[in-house]
């Protein structure tokens, strides 16, 4: 690892060599303007205070830190923790960051928002506070995963949302953003693209990041003040990398803590059938921004494959290229197989229902606590629950709802 993490991003946009603009110059004006309005406000003292309010009082944060003593003792070794952002109004840890964009929407005067959702849950989160601040969404979803995803999907349009199915391509996440962002092009004037995770073009990486870090600010507090000392490790899924990105941020000083990010390995790696970037990708463009992805030989970018609709992408967030590349992360995957083994252990010994996303940071983060010693400790990122993934679970288990 380099002596100290060279934070990010640069005026550009740039962690180091990621990150960045790569758009139509249509984009450029709308990229520009929330550039300065989110430079704006993220230093306004009564924006800072709704949006800590909103956090405290309509999401429910901060959520807890909870020891988790029968998935410890069957992992055998270190203690694990996990973060509970399945706790979080609408189910996940995606309400941090719609919660930010829907205000700043506001305050520049957007009333129509727009988002790319695979799981579904970045779906409803968006929708639940465009209600609430009487704003018009829209949100698009792959063929693929509004089947795997129905709950989520009558969630949205109960909360008005209109719900735009994506056939074109794989018919899933990436699909999905590459409408939303067609759509931003058409509407820049009256539209905000509320977009789900740490990817896209500046300032999108950033912004996304800076709402979610509430979740690794609080994590990093309640250890020290309930534990006395920092955990040993740090897990999380990574899809785009929002929910790893809110973890790992504040963490990124504590060069003793290290930080596990892990990646759908699908089928299996060797095979393809994956949704692994950093594991088995390389660098290039997509959806805005240099960082690593999964190609062809021809520069075609590949279909993917996860059980998890939500991991389900051929890219990852910036930052996270530029943290495998200084060495301050490790990124590591977990394949299907191994994510619905820790969707039933987590359920039945904890009585804790994860989303088929959080239950990949669960399949590695044991495995790392069973190597470790009974002292040192192991944090998991629980990104989200997994009432969303019953349909998913039953239908892959050949059960009928």
């Amino acid at each position: 690892m380099n002596d100290a993490y060279q934070a990010g991003p640069d005026g550009r946009g740039h962690f180091g060599t990621f990150g960045g603009q790569f758009v139509s110059e249509t984009l450029m004006h709308a990229l520009d303007e929330l550039r300065e309005a989110y430079g704006r406000w993220r230093k306004d003292e009564e924006f800072i205070r709704k949006m800590d309010e909103d956090l405290a009082f309509y999401v429910g944060r901060p959520s807890p830190v909870y020891y988790a003593q029968r998935y410890t003792a069957a992992a055998g070794g270190a203690r694990i923790f996990l973060k509970r952002e399945d706790l979080n109004h609408t189910g996940a840890h995606k309400i941090n960051n719609t919660v930010g964009q829907g205000l700043l929407a506001r305050h520049m005067g957007k009333k129509r928002v727009i988002a790319e959702t695979g799981a579904g849950q970045h779906g409803v989160a968006s929708a639940t506070v465009a209600a609430r601040l009487d704003q018009s969404c829209r949100v698009y979803m792959g063929e693929v995963d509004i089947h795997r995803q129905a709950i989520n999907v009558f969630r949205m349009r109960l909360l008005g949302a209109e719900v735009c199915s994506v056939t074109s391509g794989s018919a899933t996440l990436k699909d999905a953003l590459n409408e939303a962002m067609r759509d931003w092009v058409t509407n820049v004037d009256d539209t905000f693209y509320i977009i789900g995770t740490v990817a896209g073009p500046h300032p999108y990486p950033e912004m996304v990041r800076d709402f979610n870090a509430v979740v690794g600010r609080e994590a990093r507090r309640q250890m020290l003040e309930l534990h006395g000392e920092l955990p040993d490790a740090l897990v999380a899924c990574v899809g785009g990398g929002s929910n790893a990105m809110g973890l790992f941020h504040p963490f990124l000083d504590d060069v003793d803590v290290k930080m596990y990010g892990v990646e759908a390995a699908g089928r299996g790696l060797a095979g393809g059938e994956h949704a692994a970037s950093l594991c088995a990708g390389r660098p290039g463009v997509l959806h805005g921004c240099r960082t690593y992805l999964l190609d062809d030989d021809a520069g075609q970018i590949r279909h993917t494959h996860s059980v998890s609709a939500g991991l389900d992408y051929p890219g990852v967030g910036p930052e996270h290229a530029w943290l495998k590349e200084q060495g301050r992360a490790e990124y590591v995957s977990a394949t299907d197989e191994e994510a619905l083994g820790a969707f039933h252990q987590l359920t039945r010994l904890e009585g804790i229902m994860p989303a088929l996303e959080s239950a990949h940071a669960l399949a590695y983060g044991f495995k790392l606590a069973s190597d470790m010693r009974p002292d040192q400790s192991v944090l998991i990122n629980l990104s989200g629950r997994g009432d969303k993934d019953v349909q998913t679970v039953a239908e892959l288990e050949g059960l009928s709802l």
